[in-house]
């Protein structure tokens, strides 16, 4: 278990290049341990090549990234993660409580069958993200909003320290967004660190306590009180964003 005070996460140098042109350049980023951090920036910014980088998922031109002093391999059981709702083949043949119990192989193993025990962790996930009933159905037959419960469910019962969310609010219903919300905050005040990339900036001050403005370099990181400024959001954004009134964004784009 990582120590309270503890770098939940430290990149440094981080560079990703599609053609030898850099997607993020030169990323320099600290997260204590239990913040209820944004990646927020403009279209073609970064945001999830970002996460995707640090989790070994696409490969990187520079750079390091620790999770709790250690490699992502090392710490593989620490890190949750939700990938976007569009990446996924909601087609494949699986039930919702089998994707659920999905996240429970990492502890398990491949080759170990998940039991009684394990199935009653899912369908608790499952309770928590309002999903429980729907636990024998395919993922094809479910709408946006509950296939995007059901990621949140699967990363629910891996009980990871830090976790990272690709655009979990992306085209979902007010109810799930309600949900997310709730499970964030949860999350928070378990001391679980969570990394979201997230597209409204109207919602930033409410949602998230630390945020990082990214437009292929960081433009600013700290906590959102600090950050979240009309010079930084010009800076990440250019002329798109106007005026910031009473912490809210009044004109935005991208």
């Amino acid at each position: 278990m990582p120590e309270s005070g503890e770098l939940a996460l430290v990149i440094d140098d981080l560079t990703v290049a599609y053609d030898q042109k850099p997607v993020i350049w030169d990323i320099d980023l600290e997260v204590p341990q239990g913040a209820l951090m944004a990646i927020v920036g403009p279209n073609g910014a970064g945001k999830s090549t970002l996460i995707k980088a640090a989790l070994n998922l696409i490969p990187r031109a520079a750079g390091s990234v620790l999770f709790y002093g250690q490699p992502y391999e090392a710490a593989r059981r620490l890190v949750g993660y939700v990938p976007q709702r569009g990446s996924v083949d909601w087609d494949f043949p699986t039930s919702v409580l089998d994707v659920v119990t999905m996240g429970l192989y990492g502890k398990l193993g491949w080759l170990r069958r998940p039991g009684r025990r394990e199935r009653a962790k899912a369908l608790a996930a499952l309770e928590q993200v309002g999903l429980v009933e729907f636990a024998g159905r395919q993922i094809s037959q479910l709408s946006g909003g509950q296939q995007q419960r059901t990621f949140l469910a699967r990363a629910l019962v891996q009980d990871a320290q830090i976790y990272f969310m690709d655009e979990p609010f992306a085209a979902v219903d007010a109810i799930t967004e309600a949900a997310i919300v709730n499970i964030l905050r949860e999350l928070n005040k378990r001391g679980c660190t969570v990394l979201v990339v997230h597209h409204d900036l109207q919602t930033v001050p409410a949602y998230f306590d630390w945020l990082t403005l990214l437009n292929v370099e960081v433009v600013a990181a700290g906590r959102t009180e600090q950050v979240f400024t009309l010079e930084n959001l010009q800076k990440a954004y250019g002329g798109r964003v106007t005026s910031l009134h009473g912490g809210q964004v009044l004109a935005a784009g991208g």
